[in-house]
């Protein structure tokens, strides 16, 4: 297997490389064992090392955070070859888990394998773990927060969880909900013909659709730095049920991208500071991984800032600006969804590239969202007129499929698959009662 002959090259050279530095404390990294990448086979791993264009010192730190995974005593064992009475080594680094029975390393580990005890060439490699370096600032890997007062290198040098699922298995496991990532993905088994929209509106949705499919292209082969802000962001408003969340999810379908809802009920906390530091989690998981990110019922975050009055509404604004900043910063596309477009704040509306209407279906759209609704196999009774039924019932695509469902139910509940219109109106004096609306 092509992967596990990668894994099996790069621990090996790791080894050789720590035997040597352990040797050779004083000598520059210049004359250290070097690693062809070119020779490994085509695998995730080599993937990632031509993708971000990694230096042999990057590759060291790769290989050095993968190692746990994969050779959990590596550290360990050449400590031991090179010194069997023991030694302290604070040089090198390394801590010790709460579970892990090897050596987990460290930023000082890192210097130690590429510098030794080099002064000047420390200051030199540091610049491989500071949060601009390739790997950090594509989210690759971490160094964990230290003790107070401890030196920042003292933190363990973390292959990120989504890395170690992707070179390990080919895959990364979908996110679960939690305070770490508050959203949850959508899916459709629709398609475009069954999402009825005017004809502005869904003219305006191919263009996000365009933007998906090409804004790659532009971005690496146009230069774009400096030209363009990163990303796309557009306001979806209208009415309940009108087809903004299948809309999204279309979206995702049609250009391969997933597509998560973001759970307010998860983001926001009443206490300072907590809202922003969960959204903050959130655009940091999402930022490399080309999601759509679908804010359902924005104004609930996103909403107008207020005079300043207490302690209170300054906070509030405060929030309402770093989420400004963190949606100006994203690279993907982010869409705000709002029932009313006076609901968000002008500080965003300003800023998006789209902003779509969603209106409530005219009857052309509901008698084709009547016919549409009806499942495989079911069928209307004869009385029932749908042209009527689209005239006389000014309401959305969402109600209408509430009542065939319903109806649906209720026919299967008579053994039948014919939709009488006795069910067909107490559907729709449910879907009324709701709304509380006169029938």
């Amino acid at each position: 297997m092509p992967e596990f002959k990668a894994f099996e090259l790069a621990i090996k050279y790791l080894e050789e490389l720590l035997l040597w530095r352990l040797h050779n404390p004083d000598v520059s990294f210049k004359s250290a064992p070097r690693f062809d990448a070119d020779s490994l086979p085509d695998s995730y791993l080599k993937k990632l090392i031509s993708i971000l264009e990694l230096q042999a010192e990057e590759q060291v730190i790769l290989f050095l955070a993968l190692a746990p995974h994969l050779a959990p005593a590596l550290l360990k064992n050449c400590v031991n070859e090179v010194y069997p009475e023991g030694a302290e080594l604070p040089e090198l680094g390394g801590t010790k888990g709460t579970k892990h029975r090897g050596i987990l390393p460290t930023g000082e580990t890192v210097l130690f394998l590429l510098s030794g005890n080099n002064v000047q060439e420390r200051m030199r490699n540091l610049s491989f773990l500071l949060p601009e370096a390739p790997l950090r600032s594509n989210k690759v890997i971490q160094l964990e927060k230290t003790a107070a007062h401890e030196p920042f290198l003292s933190g363990n040098l973390v292959l990120q969880e989504d890395y170690v699922q992707l070179l390990l298995t080919g895959s990364i496991p979908d996110p679960e909900l939690s305070i770490e990532f508050p959203a949850q993905k959508l899916k459709t088994n629709l398609s475009w013909e069954d999402l009825v929209l005017n004809k502005q509106t869904l003219s305006e949705i191919k263009e996000l659709e365009i933007w998906l499919k090409h804004h790659e292209v532009l971005k690496k082969e146009h230069d774009l730095t400096g030209k363009f802000k990163p990303g796309y962001r557009a306001l979806f408003y209208g009415p309940p049920g009108t087809g903004k969340t299948l809309t999204a999810s279309l979206l995702g379908k049609y250009t391969g991208r997933e597509v998560y809802r973001i759970d307010l009920s998860v983001v926001i906390s009443k206490y300072i500071g907590e809202t922003e530091k969960n959204l903050s989690k959130l655009f940091d998981k999402a930022r490399y991984k080309n999601w759509i990110l679908f804010f359902d019922e924005a104004d609930a975050i996103f909403g107008k800032r207020t005079q300043v009055r207490d302690a209170h509404d300054k906070y509030a604004n405060q929030e309402v600006s770093y989420l400004l900043q963190r949606l100006e910063e994203h690279p993907g596309l982010v869409i705000l969804a709002s029932n009313f477009k006076s609901n968000i704040d002008a500080a965003f509306t300003r800023r998006f590239q789209a902003i779509v209407q969603f209106t409530a279906p005219d009857f052309d759209e509901r008698l084709k969202l009547w016919k549409l609704a009806l499942p495989e196999g079911f069928r209307f009774a004869k009385d029932i007129d749908l042209k009527s039924l689209a005239k006389t019932y000014d309401i959305t695509g969402a109600n209408i499929n509430n009542v065939v469902h319903y109806s649906c139910l209720n026919a299967l509940n008579r053994k039948t698959l014919e939709i009488d219109s006795q069910n067909l109106i107490k559907g729709l004096k449910r879907e009324y009662q709701k709304e509380e609306k006169m029938f």
